[in-house]
């Protein structure tokens, strides 16, 4: 997009270190959980220890449902749900398994978890299912891989799983599920329809600029994954996931470019323009019908052929009775939006239809429509294995962490060394501040629980009928409350309902609670430490880095555009020259993405003001600057002559060394001055130069409005993400 959209940034403040109220929803959530969680595990953990005698299988058949139901975030409905945790059971069954026999020795049971830890926290990049299931799938292997050594046990062990699993999957499915939520095609389909709508409000003069803006922007913001549900995000690796993403961002470009055009709209447009609004609100309503599965995907043939009928006519009217420029701009703006409905009438038929070569189009925009599922996983993983990668951060920070509280707790010998392994994976961070706060609540929340436990536990002695009975309102009073209360509340239910379900396996004492305090403590200790020496940050450090590569990988690539359009060689399908650099951007871009989707995550530091960078506008430069060298000039064209070319140069030169200081995030800002147009250049080129060169001057301007923004003074960190 040409045409920068008005600042929404916002300053937020951490004020407390206690969690947020929760609201009606997420309780009602928890809740609901709750009920799905407890039925699941006492169905199956009664008969395996009251009626079978058997412990090993009891307390897989306990502990699964628990590790998939409640402390794995799985996105979606109940159907949804049951099915990812229907696929995930094979690499369970494979982890317990490995587990089992690693068990014989504590180094090999070490090396394994640091193994399994970072490749289940690198692979969850492929997708919203496969990140929910890894905190279930890590479990598995923690428990199997803890003494002691028994690999006749593992059938008893396979067949807790099947068991649990399966009750898992029927309770997700039939008891309580999970309703469906608006799905994110349905959010951009609505938005493509408000599109039409104001569209048609517009050319009939019926409608009010500002105001219709203000509606298209509010819808652009609303397709935002922050705010969208997290089983709703389409983020997965796959073709399907990446276009229906990739139509979101269009969707949004295409709607803030309309808000930018509506105020300056009248009534009748000029007739180029009116004709190319017309067919473009046209092209919004056939494609949020496909989206909503109400009629074959359209494709982009359409908005193309309009495209280069309106790139032919465009310009300058003999009669017009306005500023000739601001019109050229307005039409440049125009020409932007209708490229943007390009990309969403693309994307929508890779999402929503079969895969298909996209001719014409240019090859970099899409090019994941002919790669295999496979291969797609592999670049998505690839993308991440490098240290300026927050997921490769993420990897080596819970591999090294379960490893070496897996070294410590057997090299100790814990009694119930798993619980140490437990505690570091529930209680760390991705910033070493907010481990310590988890930490400190999650210790004072297991000291009261071990409390209680341990007095429970001396007046109930071995009458485990008093703990059978009091399993099930302890599990639905802590799987309610401890999601939703925070690590303290988490941490102190939990210890009760080990505690009671413990005692129905064997004989325990008082000493259990002790037990339980020790090694919570030991494990909080180990993530502390880990959250301290790798990456005590979290994403704010990795986002600066990447958000100055990316700024840095952009700026050959504007010279690259500029220098095409002056010389009239940049049609769409000539980029061999900028494909490195294209390569190189995009590369940087993503991994800039994913450092701003967790810095989203985290808390902002005590001493955060209202000043510093503007990520998002660091982002949407670096969008704006791949959607430039895809697009412009639009088609071929003609030399332009000696004094615009020059103009070209300068303002190109000027926008380059402003995205090289943005690189360095002066604490003075940014600021980009643009001379303007020559004098009577506009009058002195031919009709379809004239409008290229209005183009490239729209997009320089832009880019600068957005280099400004992002870390020029006053500049904050934004509200939300793409």
């Amino acid at each position: 997009m040409w045409h920068r959209g008005r600042p929404e940034g916002h300053a937020r403040s951490w004020r407390t270190l206690l969690p947020a109220p929760s609201s009606r929803a997420e309780s009602a959530g928890a809740a609901r959980r709750a009920v799905r969680v407890t039925v699941a595990a006492v169905v199956g953990f009664y008969p395996a220890v009251h009626l079978l005698d058997q412990p090993v299988f009891a307390l897989y058949t306990l502990f699964v449902p628990v590790a998939f139901g409640l402390l794995s975030p799985l996105p979606g409905s109940g159907g949804r749900r049951a099915g990812t945790v229907l696929r995930a059971l094979p690499a369970a069954a494979a982890l317990i398994t490995l587990g089992t026999y690693l068990a014989a020795a504590t180094w090999a049971a070490a090396l394994g978890m640091l193994f399994v830890g970072f490749v289940l926290v690198t692979g969850a990049s492929i997708g919203p299912r496969a990140t929910g299931v890894v905190p279930a799938l890590q479990l598995c292997y923690i428990l199997a891989c803890f003494p002691p050594y028994a690999p006749g046990t593992l059938g008893d062990r396979l067949a807790g799983l099947a068991v649990g699993a399966t009750l898992t999957i029927l309770c997700e499915w039939l008891l309580l599920p999970e309703p469906e939520r608006p799905s994110y095609r349905g959010r951009v389909a609505g938005a493509l329809e408000l599109a039409e709508r104001a569209v048609h409000d517009l050319l009939r003069g019926g409608a009010d600029g500002r105001e219709t803006a203000e509606r298209l922007r509010t819808a652009g913001r609303e397709l935002r994954f922050s705010r969208t549900a997290a089983g709703c995000r389409p983020t997965g690796a796959g073709a399907k996931d990446r276009a229906l993403a990739q139509a979101g961002y269009a969707t949004r470009r295409f709607l803030d470019l309309l808000a930018a055009l509506a105020p300056l709209l009248r009534a009748p447009a000029d007739l180029p323009s009116a004709t190319l609004l017309r067919g473009l609100a046209t092209a919004c309503a056939d494609t949020a019908a496909a989206l909503r599965g109400t009629r074959p995907p359209p494709g982009p043939e359409g908005v193309e052929e309009m495209i280069a009928q309106y790139a032919a006519v465009r310009g300058v009217p003999p009669d017009l009775r306005e500023d000739p420029h601001a019109l050229l701009r307005r039409q440049s703006t125009l020409l932007a939006a209708a490229v943007s409905a390009v990309t969403v009438s693309a994307a929508v038929a890779l999402a929503t239809g079969p895969r298909r070569p996209m001719p014409g189009l240019p090859l970099e925009q899409f090019w994941y429509a002919g790669a295999s599922t496979p291969r797609l996983w592999r670049v998505r993983i690839a993308d991440h294995l490098t240290p300026r990668s927050v997921v490769f951060q993420n990897a080596v920070r819970t591999a090294s962490g379960l490893a070496l509280a897996r070294l410590v707790a057997g090299s100790l010998d814990l009694s119930h060394g798993f619980w140490v392994l437990l505690g570091m994976l529930t209680l760390g961070r991705t910033t070493a501040g907010a481990t310590w706060s988890a930490v400190r609540s999650a210790a004072v929340g297991t000291l009261i629980g071990s409390l209680a436990a341990g007095a429970l536990l001396i007046s109930a002695g071995d009458m485990t009928a008093v703990y059978a009975a009091l399993l099930v309102p302890m599990m639905l009073v802590a799987f309610s409350v401890g999601p939703v209360g925070g690590p303290a509340w988490g941490q102190g239910l939990f210890t009760l309902v080990v505690s009671t379900a413990f005692a129905q396996i064997a004989p325990v004492t008082w000493e259990l609670a002790e037990a339980r305090i020790v090694d919570v403590l030991t494990g909080s200790a180990i993530g502390l430490v880990c959250g301290v020496l790798a990456w005590p940050a979290g994403a704010r450090g990795e986002m600066r880095r990447s958000a100055a590569a990316l700024f840095r990988a952009t700026a050959p690539l504007i010279r690259l555009t500029v220098e095409r359009a002056a010389t009239g060689h940049s049609a769409p399908g000539t980029r061999a020259d900028a494909a490195t650099a294209l390569r190189r951007t995009m590369r940087y871009w993503r991994t800039a993405h994913a450092s701003y989707a967790q810095l989203r995550t985290e808390p902002p530091p005590r001493h955060a003001a209202d000043g510093g960078p503007d990520w998002l506008a660091g982002l949407n430069h670096g969008s704006r600057v791949l959607v430039g060298t895809y697009w412009l000039p639009w088609s071929q064209g003609t030399a332009w002559p000696s004094d615009a070319a020059s103009w070209a140069r300068e303002a190109t030169d000027e926008v380059v060394s402003a995205t090289l200081r943005a690189a360095r995030f002066p604490a003075d800002g940014v600021t980009v001055r643009l001379a303007p147009l020559p004098p009577g250049v506009l009058t002195r080129l031919p009709a379809p130069s004239v409008s290229h060169l209005v183009d490239v001057e729209v997009w320089l301007h832009a880019l600068a409005s957005d280099l400004t923004a992002a870390v020029g003074p006053g500049s904050s960190v934004e509200g939300g993400f793409r």
